[in-house]
């Protein structure tokens, strides 16, 4: 009797050809959570969105039992960072006898200039380093979730919300008259920070998705980042925009809703993290004021208004 024959080889090479494949892909795949990026497997990272108002706690420094007396920090940066600077600085000094906390608001790029100078020796920023800064060997530590108010003065006759889109075309030029918003027939006034504040730069990014600010006579752009002189140049039919918390109890200033939502509700569009930016390798006073402002009592202090 004829013994019946097997499969022909050219199925047993095509079997091993696809087990083969099969094995290639499972092990150069990348890891879950990777993509491929520019044709090699890299970590993507995404900018972190603020959905809380817990700050992160980006520092490993610990908090320390005591700092040696004659401990001074230096601290220089952003506007939005003055009551947080504040805060912290009363706390740290109280909570260590003998130590010092100086404070400046001359904006974020000249806080972080003052820091690779070794003036200062934290940067209070409210904006993330770029990667030129980091490769200066600036580290950035979270500290707080803050939100950008759009604000126009008391007295203003616009009463309204504005929408995201309405806020970009009025601040890069494109809406010039109140009308065009639902308000008054009456030209509106765009008072801005300057280039130095991070506060521009982050408004920029996050609310013009990177276009120019607009220019010409109804623009005024401040010549120092300071947040009370914005305000007292709003009156009438100005519009500008600050951290929320220097304007939440002023009573000459509103803040205009966006998208239905004010600035202290959970789905509010414009929020970031505010930063304490030092030069590594950090200094023992630094490590002992960044373990404060990350301890429960930093925390504390921040949570109540700082």
């Amino acid at each position: 009797m004829a013994q019946k024959s097997g499969p022909p080889p050219i199925v047993f090479i095509l079997g091993f050809l696809v087990l083969a494949g099969i094995g290639y892909w499972f092990f150069t795949k990348p890891p879950s959570g990777q993509q491929e990026v520019n044709g090699q497997g890299g970590q993507v990272t995404a900018t972190p969105v603020p959905t809380t108002s817990t700050a992160p706690t980006g520092s490993t420094f610990p908090l320390p039992a005591s700092v040696p007396a004659g401990t001074t920090v230096r601290i220089d940066g952003s506007t939005s960072m003055v009551q947080i600077n504040d805060a912290l600085k009363a706390g740290f000094q109280k909570q260590f006898s003998g130590s010092t906390v100086t404070t400046s608001a001359n904006g974020s790029d000249k806080g972080i200039l003052s820091l690779v100078t070794s003036n200062v020796d934290l940067a209070a920023v409210s904006r993330p380093l770029s990667q030129q800064e980091q490769s200066q060997g600036l580290v950035a530590v979270p500290v707080k979730i803050d939100t950008i108010a759009v604000v126009v003065g008391d007295t203003n006759p616009y009463r309204q919300g504005l929408t995201s889109a309405q806020v970009a075309g009025i601040f890069q030029g494109q809406i010039t008259n109140w009308s065009a918003v639902g308000g008054p027939s009456a030209p509106i006034r765009v008072i801005n920070r300057p280039p130095v504040s991070g506060t521009y730069q982050v408004f920029k990014d996050l609310i013009l998705k990177g276009a120019n600010f607009g220019t010409g006579s109804s623009f005024t752009t401040l010549a120092r980042d300071e947040t009370t002189g914005l305000l007292q140049a709003l009156k009438t039919d100005g519009i500008g925009y600050a951290t929320n918390t220097q304007v939440a109890n002023q009573r000459t200033v509103r803040a205009v809703t966006i998208d239905g939502s004010t600035p202290t509700a959970s789905n509010y569009p414009y929020k970031r993290f505010l930063y304490y930016v030092y030069k590594n390798p950090p200094n023992p006073a630094v490590q002992a004021f960044l373990g404060y402002a990350n301890s429960s009592q930093g925390q504390q202090l921040l949570a109540a208004g700082g």
